[in-house]
């Protein structure tokens, strides 16, 4: 059983920087691509970015581009979220996700339902 744990969430000011980080449970992570989604309160879940397996490629949300970095760890079995400048709009549960099934080197799955396996959320609480 695949399992991701998330760490790195919590309270920061407006302008402030996290740095979230989710490990994966499982022999075969170079070959997963990686997402970071989000869910604020009374909102549905929205996608933020993800990494192709490789790494070597990535995609951001609109709202989060030039803010928000995405990169992983094939060493470690971890991708990180580093987010700067951030604002009150970030505040969120963000969740990691990976996608076991995908077969291209530089994908980005940026869907939901591309996903299979999710991590329990983080809580990010950017304070104005």
């Amino acid at each position: 059983q695949v399992q991701l744990v998330e760490s790195g969430g919590g309270l920061v000011q407006a302008g402030g920087s996290l740095r979230l980080s989710c490990r994966v449970s499982t022999r075969t992570f170079n070959n997963y691509p990686m997402g970071w989604f989000r869910q604020a309160p009374g909102k549905e879940r929205e996608f933020v970015a993800a990494i192709s397996r490789s790494g070597g490629s990535t995609k951001s949300a609109d709202s989060v581009k030039g803010r928000f970095t995405l990169s992983k760890d094939n060493a470690k079995n971890t991708v990180y979220l580093q987010m700067n400048s951030l604002k009150s709009d970030d505040t969120a549960v963000y969740y990691c996700a990976a996608d076991s099934t995908s077969r291209s080197t530089s994908y980005t799955p940026t869907a939901q339902y591309e996903y299979d396996y999710w991590g329990q959320g983080s809580q990010v609480t950017v304070s104005s």
